[in-house]
């Protein structure tokens, strides 16, 4: 065994390794987010998949095999997804007095997710199959899966272009909406969750718990809406 080629083939037949490199490459991504102040260009989501990315390509591992090593953390996103209704829960009183807006909100962040994608995807020539994986792209990574493979898209595109909208979402979201000078807590986490979903809702919470709590609650509601929607959307562009 003192070959690291025979060591790495020996390592890497073990179920847990990938799923012990993805817990390693977030908790390296959340050092170096702490150490960055929280900033939010330091997402530990953003450096965990380039670390975890780099070790593939080192290694030669295809994704087929990391992901039957790590689809526990795979399988944890429906539970967490059900566990959004718990903020929804909490702050009930809370949305009922805002009410109206929330729902506007909710219906334009959706909207405009879905039609803006396929508009650009449609105008670059793009095939039926990637129209159906972009449609669902803004929403929870469960939720998007399952509606792009009832459209007939690739669920694996889907996934990928859920992670990349959560990861920019989240690190542009912060100075964006400074930019725009959007002070209210409930306003900036519920924008969050309705455009860049989990990795958003995260983000949120690391900034405010309010904005956490409204982000949840536009993740979770956006995930319904976007269910409804998407296919509607998609057969006018189709």
């Amino acid at each position: 065994m003192s070959d690291p080629a025979l060591i790495w083939s020996y390592l890497s037949r073990g179920p847990l390794l990938w799923l012990t490199a993805t817990l390693a490459a977030y908790w390296i991504g959340d050092r170096i987010f702490n150490a960055a102040r929280r900033q939010s260009w330091a997402n530990p989501v953003m450096i965990a998949v380039i670390l975890l990315a780099i070790l593939l390509e080192l290694t030669g591992t295809t994704y087929q095999t990391y992901f039957e090593g790590a689809q526990f953390v795979h399988f944890m996103l429906g539970p967490a997804t059900v566990a959004l209704g718990m903020p929804l829960y909490d702050n009930l009183h809370r949305v009922r007095k805002a009410l109206l807006p929330l729902a506007v909100a909710l219906l334009a962040g959706s909207l405009t997710a879905v039609v803006s994608v396929l508009v650009i995807a449609k105008a670059t020539g793009l095939s039926d199959v990637m129209l159906a994986s972009l449609a669902p792209k803004s929403t929870t990574a469960p939720v998007a899966i399952g509606i792009a493979e009832g459209l007939g898209g690739e669920p694996t595109i889907t996934a990928v272009l859920v992670l990349l909208t959560g990861i920019f979402g989240a690190v542009i979201a912060t100075p964006l909406l400074n930019l725009l000078r959007v002070h209210d807590w409930r306003a900036r986490g519920f924008a969050l969750g309705v455009a860049a979903h989990g990795i958003g809702t995260a983000r949120a919470f690391q900034v405010n718990e309010t904005a956490g709590a409204f982000a949840g609650i536009g993740m979770g509601l956006n995930a319904i809406l976007t269910a409804i929607i998407a296919p509607l959307v998609l057969h006018l562009f189709q």
